[in-house]
């Protein structure tokens, strides 16, 4: 990636904008193929979620993703270069086509700030392929956005990503570019128009299987594990939703930030009126400078309706044989693979507990420094799926959850994240999580099935993960 000097234009202003995307319109000509002019500007606060609601379209690309506990918050929307992937090597090809780009990309602005430069954003479905066309998420999307506005920790960086081909229309491309500056350094919030009503009464919920399907399937998972045909599953079960009134994937959104600011709060359109959302405790992982931070969690508990009642749930999860033993697939799994790449890890000596709103979980930190050859997609193509979604050995697994599940997963259990111009980035692994479609919603949440597992309390822990997505969802009783 070329980049331009934060003080080559002093004075930021149209005249300036029109010098620079005349710059790129020359490069572009010289080499007979577009540019992409990346601009990046310091803003005043700004809500990257309400931001995404003020330009909202169902029929264009989106990301979002916030935690709000860490007061990192990034959204983009509109692609100004898409690619999908399938198979077994998708990481590796989307690695290509980010590289590709940014071989043509053109910056300009100041690149220390958060979120600056081009970012990529990136959806990967749980398995390598999709059952057929027809499934709304591709088994590797990724984009580079035309608008992008973030912050992180009282910082606020807004981005605009503009084609420029040589017979690129340059005077609309500086008014168009100067009226979206103008309006993220003075952002009106009261020109956002609702979109739909996540809050319409429910016409039907029911369980995609029917509803006694899970606990026999838990049952059979545990007779192969007997056999010893493999040591952990992870089974999901799925609820579809129909309402009255279209469902609003942001308005959803924002009640579970509010929610669950201990977690991940993420959606992602595909461009043609589907929204994946959720609320995850789980980050695949991060990298910054080469420094690679993940962890483990697995093993779950309820939250206590007393503080006694709370301590006694968490003091008997901490202590669990079946739980730690599942927790220590996780880091066995995620050790033996970064070591693959050739990464070495430091793991915390004792796990922690990480308490939501309604269940609580065993959490084990991990650190590693990463090689200047390694990029973060080939982590996340090593890492995913985990055995905290997917099961160990892998393949066997996995086999087991298609075989076994009635529904696809699609992008349930898969990996959302961004990566930057630097290689830095994050992904997050898509549980406790909802597609949705104009009036039609999926649910899905998932549980760990190993030996010592009990058909009936796996469900029951598969219905409070469920009800963090329900509760925002559902307007009344049914």
């Amino acid at each position: 990636m070329k980049t331009i000097a934060k003080d080559t234009f002093p004075e930021w202003n149209k005249a300036g904008l029109r010098h620079f995307l005349v710059d790129c319109q020359q490069a572009a000509k010289a080499e007979g193929r577009m540019k992409i002019a990346s601009i990046s500007i310091a803003v005043k606060h700004i809500d990257p979620l309400a931001v995404l609601e003020s330009i909202y379209d169902p029929d264009e690309l989106h990301f979002y993703c916030e935690h709000a506990n860490l007061d990192i918050a990034v959204a983009g929307a509109e692609a100004v270069v898409k690619k999908t992937f399938s198979g077994a090597d998708r990481c590796a090809q989307a690695k290509l086509f980010a590289q590709e780009v940014l071989a043509h990309t053109i910056a300009i602005g100041d690149l220390s700030l958060p979120f600056a430069g081009p970012h990529f954003f990136t959806a990967l479905t749980f398995f390598n392929e999709v059952d057929s066309a027809s499934e709304p998420f591709a088994p590797a999307t990724v984009f580079l956005p035309r608008w992008q506005v973030a912050r992180r920790q009282g910082a606020y960086c807004a981005v605009a990503n503009i084609p420029v081909t040589a017979e690129a229309p340059i005077a609309q491309l500086v008014d168009k570019v100067w009226a979206a500056h103008e309006k993220f350094i003075a952002f009106n919030y009261a020109d956002i128009c609702k979109q739909g009503s996540a809050q319409g009464d429910l016409v039907s919920m029911r369980e995609v299987g029917g509803e006694t399907w899970f606990e026999a399937a838990v049952a059979a998972v545990l007779r192969g594990i007997e056999a010893g045909d493999y040591q952990k599953v992870v089974l999901a079960r799925a609820v579809d939703l129909e309402s009255e009134q279209p469902f609003a994937p942001l308005d959803t959104l924002n009640k579970l930030r509010e929610t669950y600011p201990a977690c991940y709060g993420f959606s992602i359109g595909n461009g043609a009126g589907s929204s994946f959302i959720g609320a995850t405790p789980e980050r695949l992982l991060r990298v910054d400078k080469q420094q690679l931070s993940t962890e483990a969690i697995a093993g779950s508990a309820p939250r206590g309706a007393s503080a006694r009642q709370d301590a006694e749930y968490a003091r008997e999860l901490l202590k669990s044989d079946k739980d730690m033993r599942e927790h220590n697939f996780v880091i066995a799994s995620i050790r033996r693979r970064l070591q693959g790449l050739g990464i070495e890890m430091e793991v915390q000596a004792t796990s922690r507990l990480i308490k939501l709103h309604n269940v609580q979980h065993l959490k084990t930190p991990i650190q590693a420094t990463m090689g200047a050859n390694v990029h973060i997609l080939d982590v996340v193509g090593e890492l995913h799926p985990t055995p905290a979604v997917g099961g160990m050995p892998r393949a066997a697994a996995c086999r087991r959850i298609a075989a076994t599940e009635p529904f696809h997963r699609g992008l349930y259990a898969g990996t959302i994240g961004w990566f930057n111009f630097a290689g830095d980035g994050e992904f997050i692994v898509a549980i406790r999580s909802a597609w949705m479609q104009r009036k039609s919603a999926r649910l899905y949440a998932g549980v760990g099935i190993v030996d010592g597992s009990v058909p009936a309390i796996e469900k029951q822990e598969t219905d409070w993960k469920l009800s963090a997505l329900l509760a925002p969802l559902q307007a009344q009783e049914l």
